[in-house]
């Protein structure tokens, strides 16, 4: 309780990661202009069925509305789909046991890479997917223009009508108290503790959820020998330190996952997290590139070493 306290004290010295040196969230640090991830994933409509909750299959022989059916979609763009091998959506989702027929809330969802598997599932089954976005100042262009290039991606029919709402370390409820079933957040939690919001976004999280809700949370490990930092500029976070956050805010732990573990990853690079893919910085955030950077040992090691937790609030919350 005590080593818990004095890291979130530290890192709420540092409100906003930005002006600490490191990025605000891994999916903007992985696209060079705010619409460009966006571009890669452009949706492809062809061959979607819009037959809200019916089972129908699809050429591969997956049922439309199953959870293959949504990884496997025509619409998700090739540069998604090779990414598969170091993310396991199938194995993830199904991992976190999410009903896509309830109300299934993302936070802060970047470019929308898990986004384009969990609205076509969610929309399919009739549930309501929600995309959670950090406070966005209204003077900041480029984050708004990130903003409205995710919601006119998300805007086709094979989404259904995804719903915006907020939360970072200032920001008020995120929706009614009890009314979702599922969150999830994939890589986001040390860009919590560097905003200052690592205590705030658990216990927001708790509340929003419907007793017996599920959070599941993916996150860059940082093995637990090394020391922690405590606004977690690295982009790595110990694992016994994320589940003792979700605890103190009244999640229990169901079970932890090595779906997405890579024991090649050090967690000791010269960039942090992301001098591996895919960002792949050769230099400091906001310098230019450097043409002579050795990136081979690095695009070897792959995507990092990640936690994958599930979390439950208890029933009789």
């Amino acid at each position: 309780m005590q080593r818990l306290t004095a890291l979130l004290s530290a890192a709420s010295a540092c409100a906003v990661l930005a002006a600490c040196g490191a990025p605000s969230s891994d999916e903007e640090m992985e696209t060079t202009a705010p619409a460009a991830d966006m571009a890669d994933d452009s949706a492809n409509m062809d061959g979607y069925q819009d037959d809200g909750d019916a089972m129908m299959a699809d050429d591969d022989g997956a049922e439309t509305g199953s959870l293959s059916w949504a990884v496997d979609g025509e619409w998700r763009s090739e540069d998604a789909k090779a990414r598969d091998a170091y993310r396991n959506p199938r194995e993830t989702l199904d991992f976190f046991g999410i009903d896509p027929s309830g109300r299934v809330m993302e936070i802060w969802p970047g470019g929308g890479w898990y986004t384009d598997i969990l609205a076509p599932w969610v929309n399919a089954n009739g549930g309501e997917y929600i995309a959670v976005w950090s406070d966005i100042a209204p003077d900041n262009q480029r984050a708004l223009d990130f903003r409205q290039s995710f919601e006119d991606k998300f805007g086709g029919p094979i989404y259904g009508d995804v719903t915006m709402a907020t939360f970072d370390s200032e920001t008020g409820p995120i929706a009614e108290p009890g009314s979702v079933d599922a969150i999830v957040t994939f890589r986001n939690t040390h860009s919590f503790m560097g905003r200052g919001a690592a205590e705030k976004a658990f216990s927001d999280f708790y509340d929003v959820l419907a007793p017996g809700g599920v959070l599941g949370l993916v996150q860059h490990r940082l093995p637990a020998d090394r020391v922690q930092d405590p606004r977690a500029s690295t982009g790595y976070v110990q694992q016994d330190l994320v589940v003792s956050m979700a605890e103190e805010a009244g999640f229990e732990l169901v079970e932890a996952s090595e779906i997405n573990a890579n024991p090649a990853d050090t967690a000791d690079h010269p960039f942090g997290v992301w001098t591996l893919p895919p960002v792949s910085r050769t230099s400091a955030f906001g310098e230019p590139a450097d043409p002579d950077f050795d990136r081979a040992p690095y695009d070897a090691i792959g995507e990092s070493d990640r936690m994958t937790l599930l979390f439950r609030k208890p029933e009789d919350a």
